[in-house]
């Protein structure tokens, strides 16, 4: 299965050769273009219970699957602008923010990670989405992803708006930055703090502070 991402950062569409027999799985909608060579399967992943754990972290309830019947091409795209980041799993986890996964292997397991109330209130709602196993992972971002690499017991700091990802080997808290009145009035008031070993990844842009800005300007 060979992949080319372009068009990063900004609009970026993931490219994909696939050879007769080869199946990706994809968020239902992720889809843009593909070979009539191509079929697509369209199913609960992990049967009903599975599915209605997905739609709690915004994403869709169905999955699709695209089968190669012969040698395809096919592209996704995220419904916004940013950023497309390729990971390889060797039977290990990477938890990712609701409305971020794209596309995966298909012998990648998805589940939810509850959150509690620090991505609750992090913004990132009470549950985020553990991958797990072995094989190709894609996610997106609103704006660029870069990452950050924490050596053991070394901490970070990142805004809640601007989380995508991180490995499982890396723990997490909220905690509040400066007083009250930072808190609800500066947009600054919570931030994630990450601890290390391992990586942590980052968009560029926040989308709740984008749709802030549009705000005065939508009619009501």
């Amino acid at each position: 299965m060979q992949h080319e991402i372009l068009f990063s950062p900004t609009y970026s569409l993931l490219k994909m050769k696939l050879t007769k027999g080869e199946s990706i799985m994809a968020e239902s909608g992720a889809m843009v273009s593909m070979s009539p060579t191509i079929e697509i399967k369209t199913k609960m992943k992990g049967g009903l219970f599975g599915a209605l754990k997905r739609s709690v972290v915004g994403e869709s309830a169905f999955m699709n699957t695209f089968l190669a019947n012969e040698d395809g091409e096919i592209t996704f795209a995220p419904s916004g602008p940013g950023d497309i980041k390729h990971f390889v799993l060797n039977n290990n986890s990477l938890i990712i923010q609701s409305g971020s996964y794209l596309v995966s292997d298909p012998s990648i397991e998805l589940n939810t990670k509850f959150g509690g109330a620090k991505s609750l209130f992090g913004g990132e709602g009470m549950f985020l989405i553990k991958a797990t196993g072995t094989g190709d992972i894609f996610i997106s971002s609103y704006g660029a992803i870069y990452d950050v690499e924490l050596g053991q017991g070394e901490s970070y700091i990142v805004d809640t708006g601007h989380m995508v990802a991180f490995e499982d080997t890396v723990s997490y808290s909220l905690k509040k930055v400066g007083g009250l009145k930072s808190l609800f009035f500066s947009g600054e008031g919570l931030v994630f703090e990450f601890k290390g070993p391992g990586k942590v990844f980052i968009q560029s842009r926040n989308i709740s502070s984008f749709a802030s800005l549009l705000l005065p300007f939508i009619k009501k």
